[in-house]
Formats: structure tokens, sequence, C-alpha cells
């Protein structure tokens, strides 16, 4: 599922336009960055969690040459599925 077809879902889903919807969808995101930005995490119980991670910095190679080189500490979002998120995960694959 793309962006248009989510869009388009969450208009169906609940009967608002696909403009609502689409503006809906543009705040989620927008709120999710800016809360990763700050370092902050956002809990949706049942769904999961967004949080930011600490990646270390590390000694990789280029696959091309085979040279060492460093790969500079980082910051990366990361997403937690909570445990509901899961159980409907698996109880669809059994289906």
């Amino acid at each position: 599922m793309n962006k248009t077809e989510f869009i388009e879902a969450i208009a169906t889903k609940t009967g608002c336009s696909k403009a609502d919807a689409s503006r809906t969808v543009g705040a989620l995101v927008e709120i999710i960055s800016d809360t990763l930005q700050k370092g902050d995490s956002l809990s949706l119980p049942g769904f999961g969690s967004f949080e930011v991670r600490e990646r270390a910095a590390r000694t990789g190679r280029n696959p091309r040459t085979g040279e060492e080189l460093e790969i500079a500490a980082s910051r990366i979002p990361a997403f937690k599925p909570g445990a509901t998120l899961k159980a409907a995960v698996n109880d669809a694959g059994k289906k």
C-alpha cells in the first residue's frame, strides 16, 4: 500500500473526504518526525512505538574495492510493534 492508497483507505473507513484524510496523514507524519527529531519517543498502545536509537561508530568495508572505512555514529528512527499488532499479523498468517 502506498501513500495514496492509504489516504483512500482512511477516507473510506472514516467517511471523510480524501482532502481531509490527506491532511490527517500529513499531520501524523509531521508529528512523528518532529517528536523523533527532539529525541523523544511516541507510543500508540496496541500498535507500537516510534523511538530514536543511537548507532555507534564502526568500521565498514567498501564492497567494490574491499577498502576499510569508518562509518560515523548516527541516530536512526525505529519502530517497535506492540503486542496487539504482533498478534494481528501472526493470526492473519494462519488463515
